[in-house]
């Protein structure tokens, strides 16, 4: 059996990047984020996180750019393990993965991560959970009206993981073992 990509979505602060990174390493695949892609976008033109997907509602060029560099790894020959909230839409032959989280413990996650560039600086975690569900909100409107895809409809995906109380080596061997039946 040919192996195929494997594409990660899920909520914000889930740990999508650390799981996709994890695997690339146990699988010696190629990472791809998307969400890279938009926080230099963002940074080169001022806007944090949630203004970019603002302003993406508006600018088609926006995700035009982002979905291009996606679909182009339809014809890649290496294995892509892809950190993206619309690759699974945009990868025919990939291995769906959702993974979800508590949304507390998510903005935990995220104002305690020190790499997270162009991220909106709020202190108070119960905001800053108010401040990621908006930007889920808005990226979840935006691609239901674009693409017509609803993010949120978990038959979309193979394999559905809660990483609220998983580290990223259990969830990652989890996804390996259901990759690989």
């Amino acid at each position: 059996m040919k192996k195929k990509h494997i594409t990660i979505t899920g909520d914000l602060g889930s740990g999508k990047s650390s799981v996709a990174k994890e695997l690339c390493k146990m699988l010696g695949y190629k990472y791809f984020s998307t969400g890279n892609i938009q926080r230099a976008m963002g940074k080169k033109t001022g806007l944090n996180t949630l203004e970019l997907n603002y302003l993406s509602e508006t600018n088609e060029d926006i995700d035009k750019f982002i979905d291009d560099q996606v679909i182009k790894i339809n014809e890649a020959h290496d294995l892509y393990v892809l950190d993206s909230r619309l690759a699974w839409f945009f990868i025919r032959k990939s291995f769906k993965i959702y993974i979800k989280v508590d949304p507390i413990v998510a903005a935990k996650r995220v104002m305690s991560d020190n790499q997270r560039e162009n991220e909106p600086i709020i202190e108070d975690v119960h905001a800053k959970s108010l401040n990621l569900i908006e930007r889920r909100t808005v990226e979840d409107r935006r691609f239901l009206s674009k693409y017509g895809v609803d993010c949120s409809n978990m038959d979309n995906y193979d394999l559905i993981i809660d990483s609220t109380k998983s580290s990223v080596q259990e969830i990652a061997e989890k996804i390996i073992m259901n990759y690989e039946l």
